[in-house]
């Protein structure tokens, strides 16, 4: 049996988020260099400050500047760091209580072993080189070895006259699909310019992309069966909303494509026609990549495109909506 293909996949996209007045306050600070809290009604100070006081539940208006240094109160050693952790080497991330606040801040310590760690430490913030208003403004803490406290407790009267408004936060998942057998041979055919699925023994439905096993009755699909490269739009979704890393222009159509002789639809894209003339039964037939842009992928076909065929009759396709 030929080996299953697998391939690795990154998901990433920019997350925008308005800050609000109170970490708007915290990040602004972040930026000009000063670390802020808020003084809740128990009289302590917590940062980063929280938007509601967990007494009252009133929104936090009494700003306080703490200090940018601190003790350590927890920490854990990370010996082999991942991607976007705030170092490449090895380092502890560690509960921070700054010099004037009551509530500890969590971020990383930059030492260079766990022994050079410990509870009660004294630490300092090493500041970025480039400050934009993110909790990564502080690139990390370090030892401070002569003890001293710096200055806190000073409360906030106004606002910066440039506050931090936004941020953007890049989110991202990296991993390696494991495709099984039944995808495996489905990549492999479109490598070969076909589109091909399995029937179930049983009830000898078709399924396209190909599964081990009938979801209706669980028996294995062994039985391969090449289908044609024609079929009938049965739902579909017209995108107007363009976001980051789109391809295509809005409007366009993204449809379930119901191929002939198959007994599920799949999504593709419905092109060379308006948006607005894209609708249930539409007959449509794939149109595919010029052949040296293959790969073992769906997209070797570039999108589905109308034929010149009568609208397929609902009771064709109404029970694969």
């Amino acid at each position: 049996m030929p080996r299953t293909l697998s391939a690795p996949v990154a998901v990433a996209f920019d997350y925008t988020r308005s800050t609000g007045p109170v970490l708007g306050r915290f990040l602004t600070g972040l930026r000009d260099g000063v670390v802020v809290g808020a003084r809740t009604s128990d009289g302590r100070v917590v940062v980063p400050p929280p938007e509601f006081d967990p007494v009252t539940h009133q929104a936090t208006t009494d700003f306080v500047q703490v200090a940018s240094t601190g003790t350590v109160t927890s920490w854990v050693w990370v010996p082999e760091p991942v991607k976007g952790q705030p170092f490449d080497r090895p380092f502890a991330w560690a509960l921070v209580t700054l010099d004037g606040a009551d509530v500890p801040l969590l971020h990383a310590l930059d030492v260079a072993s766990p022994a050079d760690v410990s509870t009660g430490m004294r630490v300092q913030v090493r500041w970025a080189d480039e400050r934009v208003g993110a909790i990564t403004d502080i690139a990390g803490f370090e030892p401070v070895h002569d003890g001293g406290r710096g200055a806190s407790g000073a409360s906030l009267e106004a606002p910066s006259d440039d506050p931090v408004t936004g941020v953007i936060t890049p989110v991202g998942l990296d991993y390696v699909y494991a495709a099984s057998p039944e995808e495996s041979l489905f990549y492999r055919s479109l490598a070969e310019g076909k589109l091909v699925g399995q029937r179930c023994p049983t009830c000898e439905k078709v399924y396209i992309p190909p599964r081990s096993a009938c979801p209706a009755d669980g028996s294995p699909t062994v039985e391969e069966v090449e289908l044609p490269e024609t079929g009938t739009v049965t739902t579909f979704c017209i995108v107007n909303v363009p976001f980051l890393g789109q391809k295509i222009t809005p409007p366009y159509v993204s449809a379930y494509v119901l191929l002939d002789g198959a007994d599920i639809a799949f999504l593709h894209l419905i092109l060379d026609c308006a948006a607005e003339d894209v609708h249930m039964g539409m007959r449509v037939k794939a149109v595919w990549k010029p052949r040296d842009e293959w790969g073992t992928t769906i997209e070797n076909i570039s999108h589905f495109a109308p034929i010149d065929e009568p609208d397929a009759d609902y009771e064709t396709y109404k029970k694969y909506l």
